[in-house]
């Protein structure tokens, strides 16, 4: 991401990974260090909030067997239907994408008319497969065997195997993904281990920062 020599001073990551692979863990591991953190998750909730556009057009285009009983987007409904369907998933990305991106662009100004000197990590799912990489100083990837991300999502979503393998494939793998990444971490160990590797990175990038 190209910044002016007058600009603040923020160090930009793009923190992404395979669902289920513990973005979440880490990225609340680099907030405990320092950094500001703009999860991309809590983005597309907002975007779908009663009365926001993107909803409207969700419940058009899917019906409204889609929506709760408060007109709240029944998030579990709607993802059994756009996984089970590639084109109703990008139909459903097309409706939310652009909107999402529109707040992290909104969330990043702010930070840019701050003091500056801060490390902004963003937690973004679809960071590689939706093209994102030059929005960042860096990437970092957080590492999870195939195997490992269907035992965690099964146990997490208290879904089938079946059903997490069909989720997993609507994503890069994490072995792909590794190619555009600056820093890897593997989060196969435990929680203990994976902090010991974020305590790493945040020297390094504190070094280099």
């Amino acid at each position: 991401m190209q910044r002016s020599s007058s600009a603040p001073k923020n160090l930009y990551l793009g923190l992404t990974g395979g669902i289920a692979s513990g973005k979440s863990l880490v990225a609340g591991m680099l907030e405990k260090h320092g950094a500001a953190v703009i999860d991309f998750d809590q983005l597309a909730r907002e975007v779908v909030e009663p009365g926001e556009p993107a909803l409207e057009e969700i419940a058009a285009f899917f019906g409204q067997q889609v929506l709760q009983a408060d007109r709240r987007l029944d998030r579990k409904k709607l993802g059994a239907i756009v996984f089970a369907d590639p084109d109703k998933r990008e139909q459903l990305e097309r409706f939310t994408h652009p909107r999402i991106r529109d707040a992290f662009l909104k969330r990043m100004a702010r930070l840019e008319r701050g003091p500056g000197g801060k490390i902004v990590v963003a937690v973004v799912p679809l960071l590689i497969e939706t093209g994102m990489q030059e929005m960042f100083d860096e990437i970092v990837l957080v590492h999870l065997s195939r195997q490992g991300q269907v035992r965690r999502l099964m146990a997490r979503d208290g879904i089938d195997e079946a059903s997490a393998r069909q989720r997993l494939a609507a994503q890069l793998s994490s072995e792909k993904k590794k190619r555009y990444a600056d820093h890897v971490i593997d989060n196969s160990g435990t929680p203990e281990q994976t902090a010991v590797k974020v305590d790493a990175l945040w020297r390094k990038l504190n070094d280099e920062f």
